[in-house]
């Protein structure tokens, strides 16, 4: 007669050899989505609806606005399927890491000004949609402050965790080139077709080159520190209240 055998359990995997969660389509979808809905809706209270700020209130609302949509789009990406920030690159580094983060930040800075002075040189095109930040960095002791913090703290927090977080992440699915470059290129086309899209791109593939490597939003977000407090410290030792 046939004996019954006990059910053997399954054999458990180590959670260290479980292959990486990342977040997919879904994930990038959501929060593109999210954060257009955040351009839409500065164009219409900011510019085009009935808010009626002067440039000084502006360039703030401005450099706080996309550091506050690239949040809520990374948000809604978090809360739609993983929900894991480590799957987002969301988790501790080193300070050895955030270093080469600001130093190739350093590097990216540098890099972009040459390409930006170079097109410029060959083309002529040199219409800067950047000068509402100069008029808020200029407005002032406390609208230095704040435009510090929006542009230079806040902004890049929100838009790394929205394109290196989310989007860069999901892209490395196809492999390191699809994902930084990929991901550079979304980020530079969300600065609109103009004179800073070069300029995004070069920073979007070293702050996704430098997640890819350390494991960590946090250098790339150093990068980005980096290369958007250079605007209000000019404005601060020059005087400059727009583009030359």
């Amino acid at each position: 007669m046939p004996t019954d055998h006990p059910t053997r359990p399954p054999r458990q995997v180590p959670a260290d050899s479980a292959p990486p969660v990342r977040p997919g389509w879904p994930e990038i979808a959501l929060g593109l989505l999210a954060m257009a809905i955040s351009v839409v809706a500065l164009l219409f209270f900011g510019s085009l609806g009935p808010l009626d700020l002067g440039p000084v209130a502006f360039g703030l609302l401005v450099s706080a606005w996309s550091g506050i949509g690239g949040l809520a789009g990374f948000a809604v990406a978090y809360l739609a399927r993983v929900r894991s920030l480590a799957a987002f690159g969301v988790r501790r580094t080193t300070w050895r890491w955030m270093l080469v983060g600001a130093a190739w930040g350093v590097a990216a800075l540098v890099a972009k000004g040459a390409l930006v002075l170079g097109i410029t040189a060959l083309t002529g095109f040199d219409d800067n949609p950047q000068g509402m930040y100069y008029e808020a960095a200029g407005g002032g002791t406390v609208a230095l402050i704040l435009t510090i913090l929006f542009l230079s703290v806040l902004t890049p927090v929100g838009e790394e965790f929205l394109f290196r977080g989310v989007i860069a992440n999901a892209l490395l699915r196809h492999g390191p080139l699809v994902g930084v470059l990929g991901s550079s290129a979304i980020f530079a086309l969300f600065h609109g077709v103009n004179i800073i899209l070069p300029a995004a791109f070069v920073v979007g593939v070293v702050a996704a080159e430098v997640m890819r490597r350390s494991g960590s939003i946090w250098p790339a977000v150093a990068v980005h520190v980096v290369n958007n407090l250079a605007l209000p410290l000019l404005v601060l030792f020059t005087g400059s209240t727009g583009p030359a």
